[in-house]
């Protein structure tokens, strides 16, 4: 494997331009699949987001491509037209020295503007298939004198339902071309395509081990579900963020963290499919251009997401399964970066993060969220280190006039410095310091035993009311189907209602709904924390039976 690009003998105008976007070590996939496709051969691909494929395939492409005036000489197709835009935009950028002339088509966008760029000349097209095979059928987008087509996350494009006019794109292109496909899955449909179209693929597959990258610290913080907003805003405090992806489970749920963070001194925006495509590309070029450090976003709105500066990943909820924490963490320690994903973890989830442990085989370490007094002193540090910086730049004149101003007034210097340091830290108001409350361990052992023992009794006839006095049944609409068992139930409404799991009574699973018998003095806690509460990380509805 090789250990720098400059291993690679690419091209010295590509690793100028590598080298100014900060890439140090190429990543697995980069380091098989480079030398590969500079000997011309055709490759499979199979990675998850986030290994740095599109600059296995691009780079290559940039090295080979032979400029000419009119012709199309290299085709990616990708499902989406934010993934068209995004890998354009990394041919571009990693071709900028070459003087490479790169179009993005898709559909949503003026036909005639895509016909004149193509019409002047254009080396390499990326495009989804229903917006290329228009532009063929209109006579637009000639692919006779094409080189190279990628195949870009070909699965999904698979489950789009996009494979006739694959087909028929890749029928309009010479049988001599080079082809790269790339998918994180093989079903048999994509083996079909590869096997017609491909010519002796080497096949390249990034296995279990480096499913998360090593460069990234993965750590997770325990805490109960109505402190994660407090345990977030303690981190972002004292964490190095230079930039900040934070995952919700849901679109709301995105838009009401950025409304908080941002309240509480932490500018956010959020990104979800309530966003138009232009609000979506304002919002991605403020946090390209740092003027937005913390993105609020859900599972599928950063998907094909490709931006190698995030500095951390913040699971704010569990992801819903392994592959999602996958493709999550992947945002971050790209192309040899360091990187950092936290994630936020109640009892009830435990189960869950040693399942992706187990998945990714990596420990993700358990850590202590920073204590209010030493979140304090992380920000008068920062203030003193601030005050340091001016003090020797020496570009104060005017605030020195000032202080003089206000000496000869017969106001004592070390008094004054203490009030601008005051007013300097005027703005902290807007960050006030959460409280965390003691977190409720998740039931093991005899307690669980326990639990399982009071299931199993009088679950053959279950009514709508509870036989034993003092208790109020409840019917959640979660069951047998979705995975639920006893000790969920316990520890979910013990944490979230804030009761006694002792205390709560007879257990009913059936096919979709639990009957679960709650003592009457504790029902009005459960049903005013019922819109909170969240079973399996998704919300559960309550009521009574």
């Amino acid at each position: 494997m090789n250990s720098t690009f400059s291993a690679l003998n690419l091209h010295p105008q590509l690793e100028q331009a590598i080298a100014e976007l900060g890439y140090i070590n190429p990543t697995p996939i980069q380091s098989e699949i480079i030398p590969l496709m500079l000997a011309g051969k055709d490759i499979i691909g199979q990675a998850q987001t986030g290994t740095g494929k599109t600059a296995a395939f691009a780079l290559p492409i940039l090295h080979n491509l032979v400029q000419e005036k009119k012709q199309v000489k290299c085709l990616v197709m990708a499902p989406t037209r934010e993934l068209a835009m995004q890998v354009a935009n990394a041919f571009f950028e990693y071709g900028k020295y070459r003087g490479m002339r790169v179009l993005a088509v898709y559909g949503g966008q003026p036909y005639d503007r895509q016909t004149r760029r193509i019409k002047k000349g254009v080396d390499i097209i990326v495009g989804t298939p229903g917006r290329l095979l228009d532009l063929i059928r209109k006579k637009v987008l000639d692919l006779s004198y094409v080189d190279t087509v990628v195949l870009d996350e070909a699965d999904e494009m698979l489950s789009m339902g996009f494979v006739e006019d694959i087909e028929s794109i890749l029928n309009e292109t010479p049988s001599t071309r080079q082809t790269a496909l790339f998918s994180a899955t093989l079903p048999a449909g994509i083996r079909r395509l590869a096997g017609k179209y491909l010519q002796d693929p080497q096949s390249v597959t990034i296995k279990r081990e480096h499913l998360t990258v090593a460069t990234t610290e993965q750590r997770y913080y325990l805490v109960n579900e109505k402190d994660k907003l407090a345990a977030l805003t303690r981190l972002l405090e004292v964490e190095d963020v230079s930039s900040a992806l934070v995952f919700t489970k849901t679109r709301i749920g995105s838009g009401s963290l950025a409304s908080k963070l941002s309240q509480r001194g932490f500018p956010t925006e959020a990104l979800n499919g309530d966003l138009s495509q232009d609000a979506r590309i304002q919002v991605l070029n403020r946090f390209r251009a740092n003027q937005t450090k913390v993105l609020a976003a859900t599972d599928v709105a950063a998907r094909g997401l490709d931006i190698d500066d995030i500095s951390h990943v913040f699971n704010f909820d569990m992801p819903h399964d392994s592959e999602s924490y996958v493709h999550r963490v992947g945002r971050t320690g790209r192309a040899g970066k360091p990187g950092v994903a936290i994630t936020l973890t109640t009892p009830s989830e435990q189960g869950r993060l040693g399942r992706i442990e187990r998945y990714t085989r990596q420990e993700i370490t358990p850590a202590t969220l920073p204590s209010t007094e030493e979140i304090i002193q992380h920000r008068e540090d920062a203030l003193l280190r601030n005050v340091s910086v001016w003090l020797k730049r020496d570009r104060y004149q005017r605030e020195r006039e000032m202080v003089e101003t206000l000496v000869a007034a017969g106001n004592d210097p070390l008094e004054i410095a203490a009030v601008a340091l005051k007013l300097a830290r005027a703005e902290e108001r807007q960050r006030p310091i959460g409280t965390i409350s003691k977190v409720r361990k998740a039931y093991s052992g005899k307690k669980q035993h326990e639990m399982r023992r009071i299931s199993r009794s009088h679950n053959a006839n279950p009514g709508k009311e509870s036989h034993e006095v003092g208790m109020v049944r409840l019917r959640l609409d979660r069951g047998k189907k979705q995975g639920v068992r006893p000790q969920d139930i316990v520890g979910t409404i013990a944490s979230f209602a804030d009761i006694p799991g002792r205390t709560i009574g007879k257990i009913f699973i059936q096919d979709h709904t639990t009957l679960v018998d709650i003592p009457e003095q504790f029902v009005p806690k459960v049903m005013s924390s019922a819109e909170n509460i969240l079973l399996h990380n998704r919300p559960v509805a309550v009521e009574r039976a």
